[in-house]
């Protein structure tokens, strides 16, 4: 037992991290995050640069109207019709928020706290239906309201989820009569 006692008290061993080197381990990782985070807003930027081509959106009227219909819920970016992994960051369009949607005569309103609002006038509507995905968002089938419209020489697809999905129905039924009424609709590629 007394020998136990003594071999504990016995001098302690060094220390045993290397505070120097495990500092520059985090620094070097978090220089390294910070490059790639760079690297990506860079990619954003270009993006941009590449769709400055299309035309200033539409700014919502300061008197709308009567709406049709309402929806809140999230705007979930918008992309080139028919494809859906092609995301268009020009004018806000890929920022990602909450949404107030309203359907009123002058066309469909786009109110987004914290991004730019924008409207999509009634002759531009082409069609609405409901898919499972839009860039950088997947899901449940039919999860997603995905309004088709023309803006400049192009095609969107803007996709919205209501805060209550069983709305989603009302709005493919009121876009689409508001297109054909208006001998705005067309084909889009899928």
């Amino acid at each position: 037992m007394t020998t136990l006692i003594i071999l504990a008290a016995g001098e302690k061993s060094a220390e045993v991290t290397n505070w120097a080197g495990r500092i520059a381990w985090v620094v070097g990782l978090l220089l390294f995050i910070a490059f790639v985070y760079w690297l990506m807003r860079q990619g954003w930027k270009w993006r941009g640069s590449l769709q400055s081509d299309l035309p200033e959106l539409p700014a919502v009227p300061e008197a709308p109207g009567e709406a049709t219909l309402e929806l809140t819920g999230r705007y979930h970016g918008s992309t080139t019709a028919g494809q859906w992994l092609d995301r268009i960051v020009a004018h806000g369009l890929g920022v990602r928020s909450r949404a107030e949607l309203r359907l009123t005569d002058a066309g469909l309103e786009v109110v987004r706290p914290g991004a730019r609002d924008f409207l999509v006038p009634t002759a531009a509507l082409r069609e609405a239906r409901l898919d499972k995905g839009i860039a950088g968002k997947v899901l449940a089938e039919n999860g997603l309201l995905v309004v088709t419209w023309a803006h400049g020489d192009r095609l969107i697809d803007s996709g919205f989820r209501s805060d209550h999905a069983a709305e989603h129905a009302a709005w493919v039924e009121a876009i689409n009569t508001k297109s054909t009424v208006n001998g705005t609709t067309e084909g889009t590629a899928r």
